[in-house]
């Protein structure tokens, strides 16, 4: 990686920032990169790589990523998902696909699916308790292979990490993908859903990194080395 190249987390009201820039800042020791909260277009055009966290409703993410800057933070983030990497956090995960049932929100469409709401009314778990929606906790991640893609391997972000590792969630809603290619992972709550897309230079988790102790950390190091 180069001398002091920039890693942008991207500030538009909606994203866990502290805790995001302080888990990417702590994988980042010893690369000689400078982590930034910003909400400056220029600075996310000069970024290396892009980490675009959400929280809350997806609407509301939505508009507050078009209106941020008058349009040019929405221009900037659609430029770095097709010319960096850049990586989405939860909400910022579900912004990549098409649409989400919540609040029937058009997504940036820049991974062709759906965000659809766990259904489980009735439904019993293992143990024999309800689910609970949302999904609040530590769940399981099977890492995708595809025969055609990393040479049969996982995702090259996952290097390292053992497969079906826990990460920690919080969401109602979860992410269908309309190609099976680009899911990287896969999570079961009363339904198999996809945790993890990736696609080209785009890689982003249902879950959180940043609160997923060891292997969240792993996670961003290996985002910041990552070379699609």
């Amino acid at each position: 990686m180069s001398q002091n190249s920039i890693v942008a987390v991207i500030d538009y009201g909606m994203g866990n920032l502290r805790s995001v820039w302080q888990a990417v800042a702590h994988a980042a020791q010893g690369l000689n990169v400078d982590v930034r909260v910003t909400n400056d277009p220029t600075v996310v055009h000069a970024a290396e790589r892009v980490v675009l966290p959400g929280q809350g409703a997806m609407r509301d993410c939505m508009r507050e990523l078009r209106e941020a800057h008058a349009g040019e933070l929405f221009g900037a983030v659609l430029h770095a998902a097709v010319h960096k990497p850049l990586m989405g956090v939860c909400v910022g995960m579900q912004m990549l696909l098409d649409h989400s049932e919540e609040q029937d929100t058009p997504g940036l469409g820049l991974i062709p699916g759906q965000v659809r709401k766990f259904r489980l009314d009735g439904m019993t778990q293992p143990d024999g308790s309800r689910y609970k929606v949302p999904q609040m906790g530590w769940n399981r991640v099977s890492q995708t292979r595809h025969a055609d893609l990393h040479g049969g391997q996982p995702h090259p972000v996952w290097a390292g990490i053992p497969d079906d590792s826990y990460f920690y969630f919080v969401h109602s809603f979860h992410a269908h993908v309309d190609n099976p290619q680009h899911s990287a992972g896969e999570t079961e709550y009363g339904v198999r859903f996809t945790s993890v897309v990736a696609r080209d230079n785009i890689f982003a988790t249902q879950f959180h990194p940043e609160k997923s102790a060891e292997h969240g950390l792993a996670l961003y190091r290996n985002f910041l080395l990552w070379r699609p």
